[in-house]
């Protein structure tokens, strides 16, 4: 099957190679017979006057252009001090090749003032990449998110997230200013694209500007520029849609937004149950991440919850599965009052219920373990979201900057789950509630020419209390002194406070070496409190011993930490040496213990600029982690509505070596790109389990054992085909690990894991009416321990685009997925499609959607562990059809 696959694809690109085109060429000359260098030459459709290709005379006078397209056109041929020529010209199917030689006469003229400009599709300055978006769209990008997918060199993927090359963007900014960090999704999938004039790639990006040029930076960022008529200006616009011939399905979109030099202002709301997601990964917005930027602490800070009740699919569009009422309004403001200070307001509120359903099945064959389970769930969930953010950024000189965020985030979920669990109804009932306050300020002082003093200070406080019941009771093996228990409770209380404050110098020195040196002091404060109870009815009966937990964990880190960076030529070493002491402290369940371990981590790094086409880096790391309080807990916590957890009540330091190579072959921006990146990784010690495995019940002991491998190689190839202006990617990854666990008390058992991928992908960039993009994906998994599971999973997709005109335009997508594991029903088909037609005139467009045409409506897979496998059913939304109205003012 892969060398039929290989053959396949070997052929496919033999066929895009040989595709039909018509090459154009000839020669420019002037009266005299001589040769006129860097002349344009416009080819365009008589029709509608869009340009179909251009190119520029050599210095011979000579040209070539290349189109795909029949039928009528015209030449344009200009150069600076000569009359302007235009040519018509007939291009059949026929048509190969196709020579236009011309003279231009000499036009004199005379100016008091002469501005001479040329737009181009695609500008660079320094680590600025300009893209004029007219070149690159058509028309039928409803939002920023559709407009960046016709960008050179970006992507995006079904999550929404942005990629230059193979890198997530840093933020994603309107003419200079950021709104939503990493949040970015929010304003991709919800801004209107057709403002938007031109697209910045920002290579060695900074997020404090007096950093640009010292801090070593490999970052991206985007920066979208409206056009002028989109300026200083109310605008925006409204849609509504619903159901045609589907079961109460509704969709209501709004923009406003003024974008001025001073202030700027942009307010959004979504409401819809058609399964879209308006807001991306919101965790994003709420706590970004960032790792090792100058001036960041604090952001690996954050409490995990012990017990969830989720609903999804992976590797699957979750718009399809998500049953969902969502209703998100966002306020958001720049505002200049001076020009030393600039304030930026952030107000966010998203309530959404959802309902989910999955069937699934789950075998058991381990040692002498062999049992099936049953299960039947139907979730829903519903939220309630509330996230300010308040920056204030004071440039005190050119030098000096004060910077000072404030954000404030509170959510409220309900989660009910019905499940019949080997035919026994079982009703959850979870309730979560989290509130966080999170503090920084940050000075910046550029003393010197290459030389930037930070200090930054932060707090965060964080509450996350979970009120869990479950109205049947499965552990009557368990607690045998409590027959007539028939429900369980667990609280759990779930509390953390950080104080942090780090000094960072950065100096580059003139031989282009930076040295950094960082001291600071981080302090964390841990609270973790779980009450399990036994009910007959509302009678409380229990509070089992060893299923109760009053811990605080206590960890102050004063650490150290140094880097030097030589850079020689093209060739650059890099040396990391951190030193940390801790003071740990762990109060639990009364028992009290300290511990003050002194780690150092090193890393060392390589990197050689071969030439302007090749690159390579390649890092060494050996580090220690401290264990976190989840790691500590003595006693069991419910976890789920069968499943028990325990941690070690000890304290831990883990120690991990890992080794990273990356090459790089041609820049992301040619038409040749490829990455490949390998990394290896050993956990000299880590945490396992040791599972104690019942049909009814599971109890997981945390255990620290010894070696743990992965292996992780991947490659990405990028390649532009001029011949039929289509981009192919090639991706493929190939990991690995081994580790050990126990089951039952056994013997410490080894696990491996080996997971393969690969696929390719074409996308079209016609300027005609007609478009694809089609990929496909192959996925296998292998699990080998005392039992064998392996699976071969596919995906495959075909997207067609057809612009009949300015005004109406239709869109396909068909998607393909078949799973290898399952015997009978292992292939499912979707099918969704927009057509839009516009009016200019009044500012309307009018929208047919549909979805899941096929009315596909289960939608089944199968996992594998290293006890058994799992087949789950999930139920999908129903087809449905939308009209929709666009308005813009």
């Amino acid at each position: 099957m892969k060398k039929t696959q290989i053959l396949l694809l070997i052929l496919l690109v033999a066929f895009f190679e040989s595709y039909s085109q018509t090459i154009l060429k000839g020669q420019i000359l002037d009266e005299l017979n001589k040769a006129i260098p860097y002349g344009s030459i416009l080819l365009k459709n008589t029709s509608d006057a869009s340009i179909i290709a251009y190119s520029f005379t050599k210095e011979d006078g000579s040209y070539t252009l290349k189109t795909l397209e029949t039928g009528n056109f015209i030449l344009i041929f200009s150069a600076l001090g000569y009359r302007t020529k235009t040519t018509e010209l007939a291009i059949s199917d026929s048509s190969s090749e196709i020579i236009t030689n011309v003279i231009l006469i000499e036009e004199a003229f005379a100016l008091n003032e002469v501005i001479v400009s040329s737009e181009k599709p695609i500008t660079i300055s320094n680590d600025t990449i300009n893209f004029k978006t007219n070149f690159f769209t058509n028309g039928t990008e409803q939002n920023v998110e559709d407009l960046l997918k016709k960008i050179p060199g970006l992507s995006v993927d079904s999550q929404g997230t942005i990629k230059v090359g193979n890198q997530e963007i840093e933020k994603l900014m309107v003419d200079g200013d950021d709104l939503f960090e990493r949040g970015y999704k929010v304003l991709s999938k919800n801004m209107p694209a057709y403002p938007i004039e031109e697209v910045e790639i920002l290579k060695n990006y900074s997020n404090n500007r007096l950093l640009k040029g010292i801090e070593e930076s490999n970052k991206v960022a985007l920066n979208l520029k409206l056009n002028e008529k989109s300026k200083r200006i109310w605008f925006g616009n409204f849609t509504l849609g619903y159901g045609l011939v589907s079961e109460n399905r509704y969709e209501l979109k709004g923009n406003l937004m003024n974008f001025g030099k001073k202030n700027k202002y942009y307010f959004l709301t979504n409401l819809n149950n058609t399964g879209s997601d308006a807001i991306g990964d919101v965790q994003n917005l709420v706590r970004p991440f960032r790792f090792n930027e100058p001036g960041v602490i604090g952001d690996n800070v954050s409490i995990t919850n012990l017990i969830g009740l989720n609903g999804g699919i992976s590797n699957f569009k979750r718009e399809r599965s998500n049953f969902n009422n969502a209703e998100l309004l966002s306020l958001n403001a720049i505002f200049s009052p001076t020009e030393k200070l600039k304030i930026k307001t952030l107000a966010f509120l998203n309530t959404d219920e959802t309902i989910f359903f999955r069937n699934a099945t789950e075998t058991v064959n381990v040692n002498t373990i062999d049992f099936t389970n049953s299960e039947d769930f139907k979730l829903r969930n519903k939220t309630i979201l509330g996230f300010g953010k308040l920056d204030f950024n004071y440039t005190i000189s050119k030098t000096k900057s004060l910077e000072a965020t404030t954000k404030y985030n509170s959510g409220n979920d309900h989660n009910s789950a019905n499940l019949v669990f080997n035919g026994l109804s079982t009703i959850q009932s979870l309730k979560n509630n989290n509130t966080l306050f999170d503090q920084k300020i940050t000075y910046s002082n550029k003393f010197k020419d290459k030389k930037v003093f930070l200090l930054t200070a932060r707090y965060i406080q964080e509450e996350s209390p979970q009120n869990y019941v479950v109205n049947q009771f499965l552990f009557e093996e368990l607690f045998t002194s409590s027959t007539n228990a028939n429900n369980v409770k667990q609280f759990i209380e779930n509390k953390m406070q950080y104080i942090g404050i780090n000094a960072h110098l950065l100096d580059r020195r003139e031989n282009d070496d930076l040295v950094e040196i960082q001291v600071g002091n981080e302090y964390c404060n841990d609270k973790l409190n779980t009450a399990f109870e036994l009910f007959e009815d509302d009678n409380s009966l229990d509070f089992p011993l060893g299923y109760q937990n009053q811990i605080q964990y206590r960890v102050n880190d004063v650490y150290v930490k140094s880097k030097y960076r030589l850079k020689i030529n093209d060739f650059a070493l890099s040396g990391i040496l951190d030193l940390h002491q801790l003071y740990n402290s762990l109060d639990n369940n009364e028992n009290n213990k300290s511990e003050t371990p002194f780690f150092i981590n090193p890393s060392f790094g390589a990197e050689w600029k071969i030439n302007g086409k090749n690159k390579l880096i390649t890092t060494y790391s050996y580090n220690t982690t401290n264990a976190k309080i989840l790691d500590l807990h003595d006693n069991y916590v419910l976890t789920s509505f069968r499943s028990f957890q325990k941690g070690l009540n000890t304290f831990n330091q883990l120690n991990n070596s890992s080794v990273v190579l990356n090459y790089e072959l041609g820049n992301w921006s040619d038409r040749f790109f490829a990455n490949t990146f390998m990394m290896y990784s050993k956990n000299h010690d880590f945490f396992s389990s040791n599972t104690f495995l019942n049909q009814n019940y599971t109890l997981s002991d945390k255990i620290r054992i010894e070696d743990r491998e992965f292996l992780s190689i991947n490659s990405k190839i990028d390649y532009y085909f001029k011949a039929i202006s289509s981009n192919l990617k090639l991706d493929v990854g190939y990991s690995k690990s081994n580790y050990k666990n126990s089951i039952n008390n056994a013997a410490l058992r080894e696990v491996k894991t080996a997971n393969f991928n690969y696929g390719l992908e074409l996308r079209s960039g016609f300027r005609g009416f007609f478009n694809y993009h089609l990929g496909t994906k192959w996925l296998t998994n292998t699990i080998e321990t005392t039992i064998s599971n392996n699976f071969t999973d596919n995906t495959s997709f075909l997207d067609l685009s057809f612009l009949f005109d300015k005004k109406l335009d239709i869109q396909l997508q068909s998607e393909r997925y078949y799973f290898g594991n399952l015997t009978t029903d292992n292939t499912y088909y979707f099918l969704d499609f927009d057509a839009r037609y516009k009016m200019p005139e009044q500012n309307v467009t009018i929208t047919l959607t549909g979805k899941n045409l096929f009315n596909t409506e289960t939608f089944r897979q199968v996992s594998i562990s290293d006890i058994g496998s799992a087949t789950t059913e999930f139920r999908l939304l129903p087809r449905f059809v939308l009209l929709k109205l666009e308005y813009r003012f």
